[in-house]
């Protein structure tokens, strides 16, 4: 089976595009691994497909795959890319689009000069819906949030921000993400028993009230250059917890994202870049 694809990265988050407008794509876990993989496929953090609208008030589908073959709820970044490629291969020409996800509606904007931003709706507090168990745990108010206690092997124990941007997130203050031993304490916040989903570990340095620098170990995919779900989530954190203004640049590994909220039940606004790398086909 000869299946075309595009290579795109938004801050250096890569994802494998598949166009199924035309004809449906019925792929298979494993061949959704294999073109994950970096060695044996093309390689990506995740899998984006392209379909056909499923409302008469939405422009496409969009589903999205992790490079385990796992489909998942949200990515940022990869709306962006999104929004670029149905540009780039003539589906729209609408400077704004409307998508729907697995569980969520979005408004992707194309900006006059490339960038992208993209409305990521409202975050969710709700500790039920995040999903966190949070029995028998006591946090500690910050601001007008709070952090929860994770007990972590060997004794440890790190305060988390909790929250979901349509996909689960636990963010923690670090004083220097460039020290902060990601592959070691990545895994065993995504894994805890207390996110029965698993959920994105983000790793966020405060640098004034408008910087930050960030790191996120997501789900199922280790480590990335960049998290849109996981920037939102680290601002928006920020700002219920006293340490943030309204507009934050996030500094990820992989570029620059601005991220913006206005509290309350306003939704939340990203902006960033969102490339083509190349285009091809490939026998699965």
């Amino acid at each position: 089976m000869q299946v075309k694809f595009t290579k795109m990265q938004g801050a250096g988050n890569d994802f494998v595009v598949l166009d199924a407008t035309r004809t449906p794509l019925q792929l298979t876990r494993e061949q959704l691994r294999h073109l994950g993989d970096r060695r044996f496929g093309v390689g990506a953090d995740q899998i984006l497909v392209v379909e056909p609208a499923r409302s008469a008030d939405a422009d496409f589908g969009y589903r999205i795959f992790n490079n385990t073959g796992d489909e998942v709820e949200h990515c940022g970044n990869g709306a962006r890319c999104f929004v670029r490629f149905v540009h780039d291969q003539g589906l729209t020409t609408k400077p704004t689009v409307t998508v729907d996800t697995v569980n969520n509606r979005l408004q992707l904007h194309l900006q006059p000069d490339g960038r992208v931003t993209v409305d990521m709706n409202k975050p969710v507090f709700d500790l039920a819906r995040v999903p966190f168990d949070a029995t028998g745990l006591q946090p500690r108010p910050q601001g007008g949030f709070e952090l929860w206690p994770l007990e972590l092997a060997e004794g440890r124990q790190v305060q988390v921000a909790v929250l979901s941007m349509g996909n689960p997130h636990a963010v923690q203050r670090v004083a220097d993400v460039g020290e902060t031993p990601v592959a070691e304490l990545g895994p065993l916040v995504e894994q805890h028993a207390r996110f029965p989903r698993k959920v994105n570990a983000g790793f966020l340095q405060v640098l004034d009230r408008g910087q930050v620098a960030l790191r996120v170990y997501e789900r199922d995919a280790g480590e990335t250059l960049a998290c849109g779900t996981g920037a939102c989530a680290a601002v928006v954190a920020g700002i219920r917890l006293g340490w943030l203004d309204r507009k934050v640049d996030v500094q990820a590994r992989g570029g620059l994202l601005t991220i913006e909220w206005a509290g309350d039940d306003a939704h939340v606004l990203m902006t960033g870049p969102a490339e083509t790398v190349y285009q091809g086909e490939i026998e699965l």
